[in-house]
């Protein structure tokens, strides 16, 4: 009996719980906690578009890329740009189009975008289309990486660019565009502004909403997951 007793009392006991203190927040804390998180998402919500829809120039510089995509509003602006710079040439970069390309004789949007360049007045010899071949994804890469193999094939010898794009896009463009030419090509990048909604107020806009988060994500992707796309 007694032998019984001493293997029950060395038996060990098993807790699942245990009292122990903690730390938390006064209501003061949690006031300043919840005033500071709104502070936050208003920061971001009012400096996103300004973050991805980048404007940054190189003033001497030589080539401007254009994206053949753009609106024929975003070229017009592009053209604006090449008379006041100090440009030699524009690049229209673009792929296949998407339609209608059985009621024109351009396959691609870099050779729709350079004769709308022509028609808007620009000397057919000051601009060159360089299409990109079909890819079903990471297609502003592409672009990107068919200049960089047309510029290693020229005559060309330059040691800057600016990149023309459009709104939010712009941001991402500018990483991979730099990313392939740096260090030996400075790149600069010029973002046209959307007439789809008001930048400075995108989201009261369906389309600004979808078009931040797009391109929001779309950035965070190939900046930290997938620089290719």
């Amino acid at each position: 009996m007694r032998t019984k007793n001493r293997q029950r009392q060395n038996f060990p006991k098993i807790k699942l719980i245990k009292r122990q203190e903690i730390w938390t927040l006064t209501a003061q804390g949690w006031a300043i906690a919840i005033a500071l998180i709104v502070y936050l998402i208003f920061f971001a919500i009012t400096h996103v578009h300004s973050f991805l829809a980048v404007t940054s120039p190189i003033k001497s510089a030589e080539v401007l890329i254009v994206e053949g995509w753009l609106p024929d509003y975003a070229v017009e602006e592009a053209l604006a740009e090449f008379k006041i710079g100090s440009y030699r040439q524009i690049v229209t970069t673009g792929g296949s189009l998407g339609k209608g390309s059985h009621l024109t004789k351009y396959n691609n949007f870099a050779e729709v975008t350079a004769a709308t360049l022509i028609k808007l007045g620009l000397e057919a010899e000051k601009v060159v289309a360089v299409p990109t071949p079909f890819v079903v994804k990471d297609r502003s890469y592409a672009s990107a990486a068919e200049f960089y193999r047309w510029l290693s094939n020229s005559n060309l010898q330059i040691k800057s660019i600016n990149l023309f794009s459009l709104d939010a896009h712009t941001r991402r463009s500018w990483l991979l565009f730099k990313k392939l030419l740096n260090p030996n090509i400075k790149v600069g990048v010029i973002a046209a502004q959307t007439q789809d909604y008001n930048p400075e107020k995108w989201w009261v806009s369906s389309a600004g909403v979808r078009t931040i988060i797009d391109e929001g994500i779309a950035y965070i992707y190939a900046r930290f997951l997938n620089w290719k796309a």
